[in-house]
């Protein structure tokens, strides 16, 4: 699945939903992110079942800023709509296929029980 463009008016709409998401918060000015992008649309194509989002954060300051987005690339993970992974820098591909493992093995019902429990 090719990579879709991620704005204030579809990011919700596409991350609430059930699987997987991806997003890549980038800018085109960032040559780690130049350099990342074809990793991430390579990647892309061998896991069609997931959504690979592009957020481009100069197009999209707010969204950027509502995730609090202070160094590009940056990459999260979505997984039924909870935010399971984040983190700052290019993935070298081995790491991105590993992260996509991960995140495949999660028990979301547990996910789910530990963001719902009471803070101690």
């Amino acid at each position: 699945m090719a990579t879709v463009e991620l704005t204030a008016a579809n990011f919700d709409e596409v991350t609430s939903a059930d699987g997987i998401v991806l997003v890549d918060f980038w800018a085109g000015w960032c040559g780690p992110c130049l350099r990342f992008a074809p990793v991430y649309e390579r990647v892309s194509q061998k896991h069609p079942d997931i959504v690979f989002g592009k957020v481009d954060t100069e197009a999209q300051p707010a969204l950027a800023a509502t995730f609090d987005i202070r160094s590009i690339p940056t990459i999260m993970a979505i997984r039924d709509g909870i935010l399971v992974f984040s983190q700052a820098c290019a993935l070298p591909e081995p790491t991105l296929e590993s992260l996509i493992e991960q995140v495949r093995a999660l028990d979301m019902d547990e996910v789910r029980a530990k963001l719902n429990a009471p803070r101690r």
